[in-house]
């Protein structure tokens, strides 16, 4: 066995010495060679100076045209992630301005045949007429304005208007609270009188709370930097200085309007107007920001309206229509409603699809000359809607428009008459002056 192995490895050594030699062949011929060889390789010579001129022209013009670019991985990735987002921007710059156009459950062809031009909101702190994209921002510059005004105004406004979980704001004005209690029990205890604000608590629950620390500076906290206990560098720390009696009562106040605050929204604009005694007065054309669908179900809209007689011919029970009439009536944001009042004049207002009976009832109160007189409103259908009643427009049916009828009391009117009176004017003044014609 051994002398098997040591053929083999005679046999691999064999065949890696490379080509056989004649036992008969010159090999000082061959070295002489190859020697000479290589020193006519050392020996050349160096180029000339105008070879060198030229060589260094032609890198020259090599350097000046650009070299292909090797894409990587890395580059595709990146001119992937690139191209999906400049798609994502462009595919969202078209849903928010061209909504409309890519399709809308009401074909609005010109913004001259609108019923009404769109929906606007006036801004609480500052009386301006705004769009829904402007509201947010209008109202978070006015609140940071105040802040000239009032600090503590501006931080309970930025306190419950900035943040939008309302679970989060509640811990953080109970914390608040807490602290101001602590101040006003022990106001000779230092302690209390200092926030830490690498605090666990307070970094999770107050300081994540926009306005919380300028509402704290307004309660005249300062920020000093304090040594640590067991700590090298000192620490931020919100510092309050010992407060007299009548500053402390103040204090409670203080903490008692952060209490009671409320977020800061943007009202709508019901923007009543008149219109004069017309055959058109059912006749709608509404603005897409009436819907609560996005662009992509305003078109599928349109696909299944085609289907929608079937549907109604279809046997279906009481439940099945109205839990379907529910689900139809949560598409919309809004509606526009009209009152044929006794004289042919119609009145029309703005107002959310979840707005009370009792929202209508006063919005066309304040448009009656004699308002105090009591009046009946009668929706489609005959049906004589309730005052009283705790339902919402869009329970009535009065989603996404509708032609409401108007009138007086009869009782009352009868009354009226049997004393000599005369009916009285319905609209205000105001109305009247800016009457248009429907078109």
């Amino acid at each position: 066995m051994k002398k098997f192995f040591e053929d083999i490895k005679k046999d691999v050594k064999f065949k890696t010495a490379g080509p056989g030699k004649k036992l008969t062949d010159d090999t000082s011929e061959k070295q002489k060679a190859v020697q000479s060889s290589s020193s006519s390789k050392n020996n050349r010579h160096a180029p000339s100076e105008g070879a060198q001129r030229a060589g260094a022209a032609a890198l020259a013009r090599i350097e000046q045209h650009p070299r292909p670019k090797v894409h990587t991985s890395q580059d595709a990735i990146r001119n992937q992630v690139k191209r999906e987002l400049e798609a994502e921007a462009a595919a969202l710059a078209e849903k928010e301005n061209a909504a409309a156009a890519e399709g809308s459950k009401v074909p609005v062809k010109d913004p001259a045949c609108l019923s009404v031009s769109g929906v606007y909101f006036t801004c609480p702190l500052t009386g301006a007429t705004l769009t829904k994209s402007e509201r947010e921002v209008h109202i978070k510059e006015a609140i940071l304005m105040r802040f000239e005004e009032d600090e503590v105004e501006a931080s309970v406004m930025m306190i419950h208007t900035f943040n939008k979980d309302r679970e989060k704001v509640k811990v953080a004005v109970d914390i608040i609270s807490k602290y101001v209690d602590n101040i006003c029990k022990n106001p000779t205890e230092e302690k209390y009188r200092k926030i830490k604000l690498s605090n666990k608590v307070f970094q999770e629950k107050v300081h994540c709370v926009e306005g919380s620390r300028e509402f704290l500076q307004a309660l005249e906290f300062t920020s000093v930097m304090l040594p640590v206990e067991g700590q090298e560098e000192d620490e931020e720390f919100l510092v309050l200085l010992e407060q007299s009696p009548d500053a402390l009562e103040l204090m409670k106040e203080r903490r008692d309007r952060l209490l009671r605050g409320e977020p800061v929204r943007a009202q709508l604009d019901r923007q009543p107007q008149a219109f004069k005694p017309s055959p058109n007065a059912q006749r709608f054309e509404l603005p897409p920001e009436f819907y609560n669908l996005t662009a992509e179900e305003l078109k599928k809209e349109q696909q299944q309206r085609s289907d929608l007689v079937e549907k109604n011919a279809m046997l279906r029970t009481k439940a099945m229509r109205e839990k379907e009439e529910q689900r139809e009536r949560r598409k919309y944001n809004y509606t526009l409603l009209r009152i044929r009042l006794p004289d042919g004049i119609l009145l029309q207002g703005t107002f959310y699809a979840w707005d009370r009976l009792s929202v209508l009832f006063g919005f066309v109160r304040e448009c009656l000359v004699d308002g105090w007189q009591p009046f009946e409103l009668i929706a489609p259908g005959s049906q004589k809607l309730q005052e009283s009643e705790e339902v919402a427009l869009a329970e009535c049916n009065l989603v996404p428009a509708a032609l409401l009828t108007f009138a007086w009391d009869a009782a009352v009117q009868a009354d009226i008459a049997a004393a000599g009176g005369k009916s009285p004017d319905l609209l205000k003044p105001e109305l009247l002056e800016t009457i248009r014609t429907l078109s």
